[in-house]
């Protein structure tokens, strides 16, 4: 079992944000298997995101890869507020924990949003150990708006909300997902900027407190580029790219090792920090887990807890049973026949 401040998950594998988790159904399959030790949603925003037909994935052929031009979710936060309330009410007795994944543009919209779930969290005493929230500051795909997380300046008015709502409930477990990062400065920028968060606290200020809890290391890479004859559809439709923008995010065993990279960074940093609260910062590690050896690669590269996206778009909720280690590679193999169905329906 890791604890990640608030919330308890075993087994330590998840999935992450992503289109596979965008309503109640696919919520609920997420819930109900034995094999995700917590689940995330979709990221949403205030009043949901204008999803249309140039919003989709594409499946590489020959790799467990995938690209996409996805944006946020169609449903506002108010429908994942709904849901996860129902899934907590069927199930009191369950602990496993929802981790809602949010952002916005706006700082003052995130803010509702923080408190919306800050008074779902208050709706029965335990469900402060079943919630959680994720900023999501790292899609590549929304025009005009290039994700936040590529300088820590821009971040800054997102988190001081963030930190803000935790100063006043101290049990809420906050989280940030973030990109890809290729340089050393970007790491560094990042652990420094979350360190200015820390506060004393306890007896003659002897504890330290940071609002943020763990980092999902990594979103998919921005700027990627597949054409249509690399896809496992071959460019049926007779078009040039995989996906309508042509540009979208990738994801899956194409980015394996440069999130294994990120994870091992930040795990390093937070390990050798001097702020005993930014030891306590858990690493999600996700990017390319499509197999028992990417979990384990992920675990030795510093992460608690793994995530996968990729792979739940392949073969459903399936995927963390093969994760486990309990489903042979004869399944993943053979799903590449059913993928581009699959996707069209997200």
């Amino acid at each position: 079992m890791v604890r990640v401040r608030g919330i308890d998950v075993h087994p330590p594998l998840i999935n992450t944000s992503c289109a596979w988790a965008s309503d109640l159904q696919q919520l609920t399959a997420l819930y109900d298997c034995p094999h995700t030790g917590a689940v995330s949603t979709r990221t949403a925003t205030l009043s949901g995101f204008k999803e249309d037909s140039s919003h989709t994935v594409a499946f590489l052929a020959g790799s467990l890869s995938s690209i996409n031009s996805y944006g946020y979710s169609p449903h506002p936060l108010s429908s994942y507020i709904t849901w996860v309330r129902t899934l907590l009410e069927r199930d009191p007795s369950s602990s496993k924990p929802f981790i809602i994944s949010i952002t916005e543009s706006d700082p003052e919209s995130l803010r509702k949003m923080v408190m919306a779930i800050r008074d779902l969290s208050a709706e029965h005493p335990s469900w402060h150990t079943r919630i959680a929230v994720e900023f999501n500051a790292s899609c590549p795909n929304i025009k005009g708006h290039p994700p936040p997380s590529y300088s820590f300046s821009s971040l800054v008015p997102f988190l001081d909300i963030f930190a803000e709502h935790f100063w006043a409930d101290r049990t809420l477990t906050i989280g940030l997902k973030l990109p890809p990062y290729i340089m050393a400065t970007q790491f560094y920028d990042v652990i420094g900027g979350i360190a200015t968060y820390t506060r004393q606290h306890g007896p003659s200020g002897l504890g330290c407190v940071n609002p943020f809890a763990f980092l999902t290391c990594t979103n998919t890479l921005g700027n990627s580029l597949v054409f249509s004859n690399q896809t496992v559809d071959g460019g049926a439709d007779g078009s040039s790219f995989a996906l309508p923008p042509g540009i979208g995010g990738l994801a899956g065993e194409a980015i394996h090792s440069l999130s294994l990279g990120n994870v091992y960074s930040f795990s390093a940093l937070l390990a050798e920090s001097p702020d005993p609260a930014l030891r306590e910062i858990v690493i999600i590690g996700a990017g390319g887990v499509t197999s028992p050896e990417a979990v384990a690669r992920m675990h030795r590269a510093g992460a608690k807890l793994v995530g996968c996206a990729t792979l739940l778009g392949v073969l459903g909720v399936a995927a963390f049973a093969h994760l486990n280690g309990e489903q042979s590679n004869t399944a993943v193999d053979g799903a590449s026949d059913s993928i581009g169905d699959k996707a069209q329906d997200h």
